[in-house]
């Protein structure tokens, strides 16, 4: 039988150089050398005044290292990055074998605010130096996690107060019930527990109606539309995703196609994508060339976007929702689309058209004819009209044939009042101008166009991937978008640093 030598894991003391284990060409050796000798962190000093009187503090340089690094191993919690400070060897080699306190961690992240967004760009600096920017295309492209809010406390004020007047009462009746019980014989555990109750109700009346206080106007969109708000986290927004509504923030990114560079990070409580293309561009401008592309998916379409791009001088290409269905291409993406999740998949089935729509009709432009689904020629009652800035040409149905068609339910919206059917087929504009979203559909639907905008999906899609599954990023662990914008700045940091690592920086 073979013999081989014991392998002994168990603890002891051994005489480590810190520095050492930083091994060069990888992540935690570029983090170190980079906080150490690159970046400007001056702006972090002016948070303390201690230089004559009070404690030593925490460099700086030391603490964003551990929580950089903290994150590229997808942990989060002050907690456990204060537990790795004094258990594992890389951390201690990155905090010189000092072990601070959670809290402090955890004050350091919060109070981050905007100093995150100046090292952020000093970074991207560096990367450029690098030649990792190529500034020829860059993909925008958003995603919606959870944060540290309630979404049971959100709502509008209409129904805080709704929730406060039930509070109110369901105490006021408990107590009256309450205070008839007392002339009674009743167990003590049962008279503690019903006083318990009453004094939860009313603490969380008074919280209510003390919020309300605090936020005496509704939160509105950026279309000035009513947003509901949110006891715990007002900044924050209820929203939609593919798992279900979650109360959180949509974290933005700009990234650039060379070497899928973050050039741009921000966090926003909205799940509406169209408000949040122009800031993003606005903050890239400084990035941007002539000739630079930016991309994005038809989430951010929008007439108003096209536009504001327009005025920008910036060129775009941003899909719109029917871009898929023009192109041949996906002609049979049916066939591969994955069954309904039926946990998480609340959408139900999909709703068919209620009546016959205008594809349904057999329009003949060239003879100027046009049959409906049931085989009766309609006749033209319109063939030079403008309806809402299109030309149009409009057919209508005969009574002789619209009457007795069995076919009516399926016809006409209101078949019990409406006698016949109207059709309008559009062509274009009347003023002779296109549209910016016309003008953008025929630049994507073009062979460059098309080439051009496949390169989105492969340049800013493997960033979140890096970011959602590689470091574990589920949802924000802060409250207030500021918080949240640095902490998603700094995730967006990480994978920047990885990227300057991985192409030979500090060795």
């Amino acid at each position: 039988m073979a013999r081989y030598k014991h392998i002994d894991t168990s603890p002891r003391f051994i005489a480590v150089d810190l520095q050492r284990q930083l091994l060069p060409g990888t992540f935690e050796h570029a983090l170190n050398h980079l906080l150490d000798h690159e970046l400007d962190l001056t702006a972090l000093d002016t948070r303390f005044n201690n230089d004559t009187t009070g404690a030593a503090a925490y460099p700086p340089a030391m603490l964003l290292k551990i929580v950089l690094f903290a994150y590229s191993q997808g942990i989060v919690s002050s907690r456990n990055i204060e537990r790795a400070c004094r258990e594992h060897i890389t951390f201690m080699a990155l905090s010189g074998d000092s072990q601070p306190h959670f809290t402090t961690i955890a004050g350091f992240v919060s109070a981050l605010g905007d100093d995150i967004a100046r090292i952020f760009s000093q970074v991207l600096f560096i990367c450029d130096k690098q030649g990792l920017i190529g500034r020829q295309m860059f993909a925008i492209d958003g995603v919606k996690l959870p944060s540290n809010a309630s979404k049971a406390k959100s709502g509008t004020r209409a129904d805080f107060e709704r929730q406060a007047d039930k509070l109110e009462a369901a105490a006021k009746t408990m107590l009256e019930r309450h205070r008839e019980t007392d002339r009674c014989a009743t167990e003590p555990d049962l008279h503690a527990k019903e006083a318990q109750r009453i004094a939860n109700l009313e603490r969380e009346a008074a919280q209510m109606r003390q919020w309300l206080k605090a936020n005496p106007e509704e939160r509105k969109g950026s279309k000035g539309t009513l947003r509901k708000s949110n006891r715990t986290d007002n900044e924050s927004a209820k929203m939609a995703t593919s798992k279900g509504v979650i109360q959180g923030y949509t974290g933005v990114a700009a990234v650039d196609a060379r070497h899928q560079i973050i050039v741009e990070a921000q966090a926003h409580g909205t799940g509406s994508e169209q408000e949040l293309l122009i800031p993003v561009v606005r903050a890239m401008q400084g990035t941007l060339r002539a000739d630079s592309l930016i991309t994005a998916d038809a989430g951010y379409h929008s007439e108003a976007n096209l536009k504001q791009l327009a005025t920008l001088k910036v060129e775009a290409l941003i899909a719109d929702n029917g871009m898929r269905q023009r192109d041949e291409r996906f002609a049979g993406q049916g066939k591969y689309k994955a069954l309904p999740d039926p946990i998480h998949d609340k959408s139900g089935k999909p709703k068919q058209a209620a009546r016959y729509q205008p594809r349904d009709f057999d329009y003949d432009p060239q003879a100027g004819t046009c049959i409906c689904p049931a085989g009766k020629h309609l006749y033209g009652n319109g063939s030079d009209c403008t309806i809402n800035g299109y030309a149009a040409v409009k057919f209508q149905g005969t009574l002789r044939d619209c009457l007795p068609c069995t076919q009516r339910k399926q016809c006409l919206l209101k078949p019990d009042k409406t006698q016949t059917r109207q059709v309008a087929f559009f062509q274009g504009r009347t003023d002779g101008h296109e549209s910016y979203t016309d003008k953008m559909k025929r630049r994507i639907d073009s062979p460059e166009g098309r080439t051009q905008y496949g390169r989105r999906f492969a340049t800013v899609e493997p960033v979140f991937g890096n970011l959602r599954h590689n470091k574990r990023l589920n949802r924000f662990t802060l409250r207030g978008r500021k918080k949240v914008d640095a902490q998603w700045k700094l995730f967006c940091l990480v994978h920047n640093i990885e990227k300057l690592a991985h192409h030979g920086y500090a060795q």
